[in-house]
């Protein structure tokens, strides 16, 4: 059994604060609150997942196994899902429409699953249906990340598009974080590339790679719980848990190596090292981290200027500190941080509606949406 003498936690313990310091700016509080927010549906424990499909109509699921379709706030239950494997921080996960949903109906969602009829737990996976009222049909598993595991953490998982007809998904490292982060034979800390119908991107950086998951798109990421395409740039941003401290944001590019957990600014819970490497050869820095962590969940930037002092800043969810956090970025550094609905609860998910308000998905609160006041 590994020990650590008092000298090794004295430098670990500078180490985490030194890593604090380099990690600007302050967390600061708003000097005037110029928002306020009105609840548009409640009744939803955990909101993990949301996709609109007008002003006044959109999808949110609940952990736990139900899809909700909500019309003028009023919520109905959607029938016809594939079984959700609940467990630990596990079951139905994220939603999203088709690119081209106007026409063809078609939502995808990422669920925990056990499609193979065994004992031996659960995994990620992705399905497509089509939504016709408050019921799917057609449903179609397009990927399904194994092998199977009772483990409970570290499930990802959010969905997003690119404007070249691509779709990405994550899937945590699902608890093994000496095996799957690293190896790309194996599924699990990992975010993945696929066209719109499942199929596999001929330019994906693994195809044709021997022992390689093709589907990969990026590697060495712990838990991705946000993901958003950028409205101007169009790039992939993600952020993902990382252990006590290390929280991050990425960019996400083809083929990169992001570290985890051969690099990180965060340390066990228990307060001993994982490392004490931040950074090496051919593993990519974060955009940004955050120490300590504040255990980010959903990922949106406001574009519409609903809210003028908040044009094309970046907001996530706080679970751990219960806030929704604006980060304000220029020439590519965060040089702003900001609490908005400070101890509002355990923020989940915040998306950018059609009418350009931001909504936030809040446990035990429902989906609530932020209304300027001036």
């Amino acid at each position: 059994m590994k020990t650590f003498s008092y000298y090794s936690v004295i430098l670990l313990f500078s180490l985490y604060l030194s890593c604090a310091q380099d990690n600007p700016p302050f967390l600061e509080s708003p000097s005037e609150i110029n928002y306020s927010y009105e609840t548009v549906v409640d009744g939803i424990d955990i909101p993990w997942g949301m996709a609109f499909i007008s002003e006044s109509d959109f999808l949110a699921t609940e952990i736990s196994g139900a899809l909700y379709r909500v019309v003028n706030g009023e919520k109905a239950e959607v029938e016809g899902l594939p079984e959700v494997y609940v467990r630990g921080q596990g079951g139905l996960l994220d939603v999203a429409l088709h690119p081209d949903y106007i026409n063809n109906n078609i939502i995808y969602m990422t669920i925990s699953a056990n499609t193979e009829g065994d004992s031996e737990g659960g995994n990620t996976a992705l399905y497509t249906a089509i939504l016709e009222g408050t019921s799917l049909k057609d449903v179609k598993l397009l990927y399904k990340a194994t092998p199977n595991t009772k483990k409970g953490q570290h499930w990802g998982s959010r969905i997003v598009f690119d404007q070249e007809g691509h779709l990405y998904f994550g899937v945590g490292d699902r608890g093994n974080r000496d095996v799957n982060p690293q190896d790309i034979s194996r599924d699990g800390g990992k975010i993945y590339r696929l066209n719109l119908d499942g199929s596999i991107p001929k330019d994906n950086p693994f195809v044709g790679k021997e022992n390689a998951k093709e589907a990969v798109f990026s590697y060495g990421h712990r838990n991705p719980q946000g993901m958003v395409t950028h409205p101007k740039t169009g790039k992939i941003w993600e952020h993902e848990h990382g252990p006590k401290g290390g929280d991050e944001i990425n960019i996400i590019k083809p083929g990169v190596n992001y570290g985890w957990p051969i690099i990180t600014y965060g340390i066990n819970y228990s307060g001993t090292p994982i490392t004490d490497k931040t950074s090496m050869p051919n593993m990519t820095q974060p955009f940004y981290y955050w120490v300590p962590s504040i255990g980010p969940s959903g990922m949106a930037f406001s574009s519409s200027g609903v809210y003028p002092d908040w044009t094309d800043n970046l907001f996530a969810g706080s679970l751990k500190f219960e806030y929704l956090e604006r980060l304000v970025i220029e020439n590519n550094k965060v040089v702003k941080r900001e609490k908005v609905l400070d101890k509002i609860g355990r923020v989940r998910n915040v998306v950018e509606g059609p009418d350009g308000y931001l909504y936030v998905g809040v446990e035990g609160k429902g989906i609530l949406k932020i209304v300027p006041t001036k």
